[in-house]
């Protein structure tokens, strides 16, 4: 049920994001999801690939610092309060959202949401007990349209 997200920190400058995707392509990774946060001095980029363990290894040798972090994907409904059900169950848990971030598949009915939590395996029991959908890696990538394997 844990994703392994990649998070490579960029220089803040130009240049620096598109350095990134072009060491991806040139090795033939696609992405299926990406994040982007600054601060004046850096950025780090955050993405899912189901070539993570090669991704990783792209970005070590181009020279970016980059590290592997347990995230979960959680189906969440896609109304006004969906994701307050989510967060509910959440709380209830005691547990600490570090960040999250979206994306669409042009679903009707339900969303993705990447979430990072404090403690990934609490936060399983917790959402699983609440009747919250936490997508697994194959399903993530079926939903997305790619394939989980080369």
């Amino acid at each position: 049920m844990k994703l392994h997200q990649i998070s490579v920190f960029l220089e803040n400058k130009p240049g620096q994001l598109k350095l990134a995707c072009q060491q991806l392509a040139d090795a033939n990774i696609n992405m299926v999801t990406l994040s982007l946060a600054d601060s004046r001095q850096f950025g780090i980029l955050r993405l899912i690939t189901p070539e993570w363990e090669k991704a990783l290894v792209v970005f070590q040798q181009a020279g970016f610092t980059s590290t592997v972090t347990e995230v979960l994907a959680v189906e969440v409904p896609n109304r006004p309060g969906g994701l307050l059900e989510v967060l509910n169950c959440v709380e209830a848990a005691g547990l600490n959202v570090e960040y999250m971030y979206a994306f669409s598949f042009g679903w009707e009915e339900t969303a993705i949401l990447i979430f990072r939590f404090n403690d990934p395996d609490a936060a399983i029991e917790a959402l699983k007990s609440g009747g919250v959908n936490i997508i697994g890696i194959v399903d993530l990538f079926e939903k997305s349209g790619k394939s989980a394997t080369k």
